[in-house]
């Protein structure tokens, strides 16, 4: 079996007092067995309820998953067995010690090694012995992070896994994730913070409202950015004959100068700006963050 996570459009509508309202729509994709996988969106786009369903926490309103091949719902004691969660509202006992809470957490899973949990403590930089209630937040979730990584489950699902992590730390956190992928741990990973994901992920899916906006790699969503251009002539041109080229926008002249954005090949602008004097050119791939925010506010169609 090579896939990890099957979602057949999977729906999730709360009723509130208000009436209905959207969690998911319709939502369709796979994960495959060893793959990490990045799930980007803002908060309320539906990343948290898309997790909450994967591990029977909430039901559907319609639509199915499969989560290592087996139903989330009639396999729950045996799947959670076999996968490390962190929850995006991480929560324990602030009376216990850091250390007797991973303890404690790793024998309800069978025994886990202290020296296992002594090695993941000291590359996050906490203090076994500290309460947790007198624990900062981004020291909580290195506890977080642990009680997830600690038992090597086949499949890490990761809720906004970095926050409150200073950088150095968040650097600690995406090595063990590829070193989890290395031993061919699969990891599901929500975030809104693009960077993370970009440094780890193998592919990115990107929802919006609840619907699947984007699901490539990163380098095919890279492909797929805006062209930043800068042209120079030799003398003044007119806008309107590049105004209406394929793929165009964002037009402007001042004089000598014309700048556009290019979505798609640039090849029509390049030809018809070769038929006047081009003293100076200059182009930048739109970066991935506008790439992403362009998704979240549907100025991008999937």
């Amino acid at each position: 079996m090579t896939t990890a996570i099957e979602l057949c459009d999977l729906t999730k509508t709360y009723n509130t007092r208000r009436g209905p309202r959207r969690g998911l729509a319709g939502l369709t994709l796979t994960v495959q067995r060893g793959e990490v996988f990045g799930y980007l969106g803002p908060n309320g786009a539906g990343k948290s309820t898309t997790i909450r369903l994967l591990l029977d926490l909430i039901r559907p309103t319609a639509g199915t998953a499969r989560v290592l091949g087996m139903d989330p719902r009639s396999d729950a004691v045996a799947l959670h067995r076999r996968i490390g969660y962190l929850a995006g509202d991480f929560v324990v006992d602030g009376r216990q010690q850091a250390g007797a809470c991973l303890d404690f957490l790793g024998n309800l899973r069978g025994g886990v090694p202290a020296a296992r949990i002594a090695e993941l403590a000291d590359r996050l930089e906490l203090d076994l012995r500290a309460p947790i209630k007198s624990l900062s937040k981004g020291n909580r979730q290195k506890v977080g992070l642990i009680q997830a990584f600690m038992h090597q489950p086949e499949l890490l699902i990761l809720d906004e896994p970095s926050s409150g992590l200073d950088p150095l730390v968040q650097q600690t956190f995406l090595a063990m994730v590829t070193e989890a992928s290395q031993r061919g741990q699969t990891v599901f990973m929500s975030s809104h913070i693009m960077s993370e994901v970009e440094a780890v992920a193998d592919r990115v899916a990107i929802i919006r409202e609840g619907r699947l906006a984007a699901l490539d790699t990163v380098a095919d969503l890279r492909a797929r950015s805006l062209l930043h251009v800068r042209l120079t002539f030799a003398a003044p041109v007119a806008a309107r004959e590049f105004a209406e080229l394929p793929g165009v926008t964002d037009l402007r002249t001042d004089g000598i100068t014309l700048s556009c954005a290019v979505d798609g090949s640039p090849d029509a602008l390049i030809k018809t700006a070769a038929r006047h004097t081009v003293t100076g050119l200059h182009a930048d791939g739109q970066d991935l963050e506008s790439l992403f925010q362009a998704y979240y506010t549907g100025e991008r169609a999937a």
